[in-house]
Order: structure tokens, then C-alpha cells, then sequence
């Protein structure tokens, strides 16, 4: 099943140190492109430049994949 999910984020979240992973990763991915889920990897740089207001699309959900903006979101009720 595939899905759209929207983020509105553009940096991780910081943890506390008692939260850190065993590898000293100590922020969590909420831009929704890094490919170390949870933690960020950088991939929110790619978020820069967007306009506020804008709605963008990143293939694959890959920050290296092609972007674009979106005119808008439609949603489909039921099912």
C-alpha cells in the first residue's frame, strides 16, 4: 500500500544523552529523508531553499532524488 506522508519538518530533533544510541547518534530524522531512520543524517540540507508555503515532492523520499512542488494535496475518503 503506498502512502503520502507530509512533513513539515526541515532539522532533527536533539535527545537528551540519556537518549543517545550506541553509536553517539543523539538526533532523531524528522524531515522524513535521511537513510539512517531514526536518526538524521544531514539529508534535511536539501530543504533549504524550499519556500514556506510550498508543498514539495522528493522522489523515492531520496534527498538526492529529483524534487518538485506540488500545487496540492487531495484526499480520498473511505477505503
Amino acid at each position: 500500500m503506498a502512502r503520502e506522508v507530509t512533513h513539515t519538518e526541515t532539522g532533527p530533533q536533539r535527545l537528551d544523552e540519556d537518549d543517545m544510541g550506541d553509536d553517539g547518534a543523539i538526533f532523531v530524522c524528522r524531515c522524513g529523508l535521511s537513510e539512517n531512520k531514526p536518526f538524521c543524517d544531514g539529508s534535511h540540507n536539501a530543504t533549504r531553499d524550499e519556500e514556506e508555503d510550498a508543498v514539495y515532492k522528493y522522489e523515492n523520499d531520496d534527498s538526492d532524488g529529483p524534487r518538485r512542488e506540488i500545487e496540492e494535496i487531495v484526499f480520498r475518503d473511505g477505503d
